[in-house]
């Protein structure tokens, strides 16, 4: 069983948690200023993507050798008309420069919490997207998420993360626009 720190104690990482727990595995929930130990093999950062920094300044060091997934969408929330890195980059790709001894994941970022706690889209299983260069890392993620009952596709490598982004941004500029709903999203039929 594998055992899962979460950074963020928001609606995301208490979706997130719960799909952990439902696998069977050991999940603890950190708050962004919470001093504890990361002691995860996995370490979701389910904070807001202007987060990261202080995370990382603040955990940086004790998140070397671990799965590291970042669940940020880097989405201009001011105007909701764009994302907020280069358009040659993403998040995750930012991350994994900031963290070089770490496997380095996005996934969880075209999902809404609703989704992840239900287990479901419309009639469809909930489909987390896994983006990543580390086979190993993104194989032990999609075992945890399978095991809590949704289905995983693996996206690419972590240059798709991009696309992600893009697809997150899409998600969330439609739901605060009042297209769709905050608990409803995009569902993946293979």
């Amino acid at each position: 069983m594998a055992h899962v720190s979460i950074i963020g104690t928001g609606t995301m990482a208490q979706a997130i948690a719960s799909v952990v727990g439902r696998g069977g595995h050991t999940v603890e929930l950190l708050g962004e200023n919470d001093q504890t130990q990361v002691t995860g093999d996995i370490v979701v950062l389910a904070v807001p993507y202007a987060a990261i920094p202080a995370v990382l300044a603040a955990r940086g060091d004790s998140l070397a050798g671990k799965i590291v997934v970042d669940i940020t969408n880097p989405v201009n929330f001011e105007t909701f008309d764009s994302l907020t890195v280069p358009a040659d980059s993403s998040a995750a790709i930012e991350l994994a420069a900031e963290l070089p001894q770490s496997r380095v994941l996005k996934a969880f970022n075209t999902t809404f919490a609703g989704t992840l706690a239900s287990g479901t889209v419309g009639e469809n299983t909930t489909t987390v997207l896994v983006a990543g260069d580390d086979t190993d890392a993104k194989s032990t993620l999609a075992g945890v998420v399978a095991s809590g009952g949704l289905k995983v596709i693996d996206a690419g490598s972590l240059k798709r993360a991009r696309e992600l982004e893009a697809l997150g941004f899409l998600q969330i500029s439609l739901a605060a626009n009042e297209k769709v709903s905050w608990t409803g999203g995009f569902g993946v039929v293979a």
